[in-house]
């Protein structure tokens, strides 16, 4: 039944609720799922993907996994419903949103930032089941949710993306990011030649060449991995499996478990010394205590983010880094941009910050009035640090006070800063925030270093200049994104239509046979006899089909000859020359004693 004709109107509109009352910035990243482009032969490749994930994971997961899939919406049998899983997820004070593939880090960790669970939309296909090259529901939905019941696991993940969505990013790490995103494309398109992604590869390998330091992001994007993504819970002798890279894969999650292919090391702040590749299987996992183990690690490598230290070591990392920062004045105004160039003192205190480009002035995560990316196009400039004579701070005085150090609107006003810049002007306009002086404005203004190097000439403009005595805190993208987006939203915002032959149709209706006759609560073993019987003659290839027939007639009690010559079909079918057909047959082979085929592999 199409999905609109069952749920009507509300089901679509209760997504377009949870993506309205999202920020602005981050609702056209969000996509709405329409249920119906799945087909009868994806809702098959999640069950045995689930069903055989789940028998497995419930010895070897942590005990909350079976009730976690439950509690999130997410049953073994179709492919969840966004709306449902929302429904489930609200007394946990979380939320679920469909995107379309990769988003950029960034936006990802602030969706996870505000309790937003981010599910890619689309379905692995069938030659996909082990190992699918872009973001799925698979992995994303009963890899990430189940753990989200765990209060303290939630607020761990929450946290993770509140420094995730503040970490310095590096234009290397940009360029990897669209290679990463682009290849994925590449590989799912149908059509796509060895040639092209032969190509696409090799951009990929350049970008990761050229990008050799790990950055601020890349570190914690390692964190995440040995954690979130693969970790281990217990101690290097008993451990349970938390990570949804490991809860959604069907051969890692089994091959994790042996101590003589995957090393198992204690989770310390080093585990960010280790890179990971996403194509191949972990060579080393870590394990983690508890959630609150997880917490501290996060907390001591959030210590010594450019956030958390700032000072001058922090803006020279986003000069390197070549992307939009934001650094935080000690009065609380947020200069976003690129910075380009840094002037410190003898003990290396910022002393003059510039940017290059688009800059934007905020104060706490709010673009001030006038001060947009469009008027600070050509970039910014300030001094830092404390004028001579005045022992705090000038944003700490009030107005009448300023007066009395000569620094009064409509005045000529010359500050000089114990730094040894001058700034030399009329002072049109003090604004003010929270009783606070946060930028002064100032016409026909000259500003000088103390080498009398020109930092400003009164022709080049109006001069605002932003206050504080320090840089306190420094941090990944812009302070109001939704002012000045870094990232352009996805062309594509809903699922892709995907084009079937007839043969396809013909077996997506003997799927959907399949699944009516067994949510039946009885069935005459003559239909069910029936309907196998259709299945040898039109599509004994399809080896998924044949395994859902053979489930059925297991189920029904069907005469055993029927189960034996399906059986033996699919024996037939292992035995190709398709290493990962042949690891699925076998491994559904084995669920169901009914052994494996002979020369099958359990692989990935």
């Amino acid at each position: 039944m199409p999905y609109n004709a069952k749920y009507g109107d509300t089901a679509m509109s209760s997504q377009q609720e949870v993506i309205n009352s999202l920020p602005t910035h981050l609702q056209p990243f969000a996509a709405t799922q329409d249920y119906s482009r799945y087909s009868p032969r994806d809702h098959a490749v999640w069950r045995f993907l689930l069903h055989q994930l789940s028998g497995t994971l419930d010895v070897t997961a942590h005990s909350i996994y079976l009730e976690g899939l439950a509690r999130t919406g997410i049953n073994l049998e179709l492919i969840p419903r966004i709306e449902e899983m929302n429904a489930c997820m609200a007394s946990l004070g979380w939320r679920a949103v469909v995107v379309d593939g990769f988003v950029p880090p960034s936006i990802f960790m602030e969706f996870q930032a505000h309790k937003v669970l981010v599910v890619a939309v689309d379905m692995r296909t069938i030659e996909h089941m082990l190992y699918t090259p872009s973001p799925d529901i698979v992995h994303e939905s009963s890899g990430h949710a189940p753990f989200i019941i765990d209060v303290d696991y939630a607020e761990f993940l929450q946290r993770f993306g509140e420094l995730g969505m503040r970490a310095v990013a590096s234009k290397g790490d940009m360029d990897v990011y669209e290679a990463i995103r682009h290849l994925s494309i590449v590989k799912e398109a149908v059509g796509s030649s060895a040639e092209e992604i032969e190509a696409v590869e090799k951009a990929l390998q350049k970008a990761k060449d050229n990008n050799k330091v790990p950055s601020e992001a890349a570190l914690l994007a390692r964190l995440h991995w040995w954690t979130v993504e693969y970790g281990l819970v217990g101690d290097t002798e008993n451990y349970k499996v938390f990570g949804a890279g490991l809860l959604s894969s069907l051969g890692e999650s089994v091959n994790c478990l042996d101590d003589n292919i995957v090393k198992k090391i204690p989770l310390t702040i080093n585990a960010i010394a280790s890179g990971y590749d996403i194509t191949t299987e972990q060579p080393q996992l870590f394990v983690t205590k508890s959630c609150r183990h997880l917490t501290q690690i996060l907390e001591e490598f959030g210590r010594q983010m450019c956030v958390s230290q700032g000072g001058s070591a922090s803006v020279k990392k986003v000069i390197d880094a070549q992307t939009v920062n934001t650094v935080v004045m000690s009065s609380g105004v947020e200069i976003s941009g690129q910075f380009s160039r840094l002037v410190t003192d003898f003990v290396d205190s910022p002393i003059y910050v510039n940017t290059v480009g688009p800059t934007q002035l905020a104060y706490k995560g709010k673009e001030l009035t006038g001060h947009s990316v469009e008027y600070h196009d050509c970039g910014f400039g300030s001094p830092v640090g404390r004028l001579q004579g005045m022992e705090r701070c000038v944003s700490s005085y009030t107005i009448d006070e300023l007066k009395q150090y000569g620094i009064g609107v409509g005045e000529l006003v010359v500050l000089e800063f114990l730094s040894g810049v001058i700034v030399r002007g009329f002072l049109t306009e003090i604004v003010r925030r929270d009783q606070k002086n946060i930028i002064l404005r100032f016409e026909k203004c000259k500003v000088v270093s103390l080498d009398g190097e020109l930092l400003f000439h009164q022709d080049w403009g109006v001069y605002d200049m932003a206050v504080g005595d320090a840089v306190v805190s420094v941090f990944g993208g812009s302070a109001d994104r939704q002012a000045y987006p870094l990232y352009r939203a996805p062309s594509v915002q809903s699922q892709e239509e995907v084009g079937h032959s007839d043969r396809d149709r013909a077996s997506f209706d003997l799927y959907r046979k399949v699944r009516d006759l067994r949510e039946r609560r009885s069935v005459e073993k003559s239909v069910v006899l029936s309907l196998l019987t259709e299945i040898q003659a039109q599509a004994c290839d399809e080896w998924l089909l044949v395994f859902e027939a053979i489930e059925l007639a297991k189920m029904v009690g069907a005469v055993q000859n029927v189960v034996l010559e399906l059986t033996e079909s699919l024996k037939v079918l292992a035995l190709a020359e398709d290493e990962q057909r042949s690891c699925l047959i076998n491994y559904g082979l084995e669920r169901l004693g009914l052994g494996s085929a002979e020369g099958g592999l359990i692989g990935r």
